[in-house]
């Protein structure tokens, strides 16, 4: 499932974003924010990536929760020590899968690198949503691996309701506008 925050959700640690719900249970719930890249190549962070295989990807902050662990989102066929978060799409936080993720990858190759994650505490995410901060879509890896991140939430939110259009171009920051 996707996340879409709407406009009327406000902590600036989620305004205007798109999480891939990877996990949701009686403990919690965790995800992934899909629309906040960085400038910080991966190479930086994991220089062993580059030996690798010569990834200059940049990493996206995956959310506000251990803002220091580096999450692998790939898709492509299950690999050891990945969790299932789409049919077509892994995440894990195995950094040795590196040296061998062209097993897996699909033929597109579309691999993600977060640093860091969102998550809710028990009961905290049916709160959020039933307040309306969110709406939940199902989830589709063309959304996830989207070529243009910073187009995602925009595209979402014209989609989910069509009063919330004008919306869609309004910047993060809304005293800049």
């Amino acid at each position: 499932m996707i996340l879409v925050a709407t406009p009327t959700l406000l902590d600036p640690n989620f305004r205007q974003t798109v999480v891939l719900l990877c996990e949701h249970g009686a403990g919690g719930a965790m995800g992934l924010v899909l629309n906040r890249p960085t400038t910080v190549p991966l190479l930086k962070i994991y220089p062993e990536a580059g030996k690798l295989h010569g990834w200059e990807d940049s990493v996206y902050v995956g959310g506000p929760v251990q803002t220091h662990a580096l999450i692998i989102l790939y898709q492509g066929e299950p690999a050891p020590n990945t969790h299932p978060v789409l049919e077509d799409s892994h995440l894990t936080g195995d950094l040795q899968l590196l040296e061998t993720i062209d097993r897996f990858l699909g033929p597109e190759r579309r691999i993600r690198f977060y640093q860091g994650y969102a998550g809710w505490a028990p009961g905290q995410l049916e709160m959020e949503l039933s307040a309306g901060g969110w709406k939940l879509i199902p989830g589709d890896s063309n959304i996830v691996f989207q070529p243009d991140p910073l187009r995602i939430w925009p595209k979402m939110i014209q989609t989910i309701d069509e009063e919330w259009t004008a919306y869609a171009e309004m910047p993060p920051d809304p005293r800049l506008n």
